[in-house]
């Protein structure tokens, strides 16, 4: 083991053990490169001098939470997932009398609100809780916020559009300066709050679980690990979907879910729960 991986593993450890954040189980080469972003971007100099700053200087693990998350995304990203959503999903749990939504690693929310207006539009947001977790507070607090940039409202139009979009993406936000801020009523029912899935456990019964592109970040373990979190957390025959490069087949938790569309990462918990109904 070389110095420098010698030296981002006491990192890792410092901020387990100094601050309660578990980065072990992250893939290592994405990590390191991560890390070695923020040596660059705070002049530490080398991974030994971020960990002393860990160490010592009071804060400092907030900005080094928000240089190794990957708040990215966008509305509607992959804009055939989310017609998958509302025409292969939504008309099952339209049977539901109440739906809980869970969407792990929410980044700044252009999913959290693309689900809720798909979720409006099919006539089921008012009896629907949206839960958007992230472990990056700076994250959650732009989220909350739903201001954008508006050189992106042209691509987010088309893509809602492609999505199956029945009006016109702009009836959803209003437009100042260069920015959009998206319309508050789609935030009625969303609750933005911080959940960390290497340490934090269940906390709803879900019906549906989005987590795009969060786990090619990790290690197998803690790909095994978070899949049996969604799987505990879904009621039977509730719904998940993961990003492109991800699924289920290779975890030791493939055998609880069933493919509903393979190519596009859309699965369904097959094993029973008990003191739950399936619609």
């Amino acid at each position: 083991m070389d110095v420098e991986d010698i030296e981002l593993h006491l990192f890792v450890r410092a901020m387990q053990l100094r601050h309660g954040h578990d980065f072990s189980g992250y893939a290592p080469a994405s990590l390191k490169r991560r890390v070695q972003q923020l040596v660059r971007a705070h002049g530490a100099g080398s991974i030994g001098g971020l960990t002393q700053r860990v160490l010592h200087q009071q804060g400092f693990e907030r900005k080094v939470i928000e240089g190794l998350s990957v708040p990215v995304s966008e509305m509607f990203r992959d804009p055939q997932v989310f017609r998958a959503l509302r025409e292969q999903v939504l008309p099952v749990l339209a049977s539901y009398p109440q739906l809980n939504v869970w969407q792990a690693g929410c980044a700044h929310g252009q999913e959290v609100y693309s689900l809720a207006i798909v979720l409006e539009e099919a006539g089921l947001y008012e009896r629907t809780r949206i839960y958007a977790t992230d472990f990056n507070d700076a994250a959650l607090a732009a989220a909350a916020e739903g201001i954008y940039p508006a050189r992106d409202a042209r691509d987010w139009s088309r893509q809602y559009l492609e999505a199956g979009g029945v009006r016109s993406f702009s009836d959803y936000y209003s437009a100042r300066y260069e920015f959009i801020r998206l319309d508050q009523h789609l935030r009625r029912n969303v609750t933005f709050f911080n959940h960390n899935l290497v340490t934090d456990k269940v906390f709803c019964e879900a019906h549906l679980i989005l987590c795009r592109n969060v786990l090619i970040y990790f290690d197998n373990a803690l790909q095994d690990r978070t899949l049996a979190l969604f799987r505990e957390s879904l009621v039977r025959g509730g719904f998940l979907c993961l990003g492109s490069r991800e699924n289920v087949d290779a975890s030791s938790a493939a055998a609880a879910f069933a493919p509903v569309d393979a190519a596009l990462r859309i699965y369904r918990a097959s094993a029973n729960k008990p003191g739950t109904l399936a619609p």
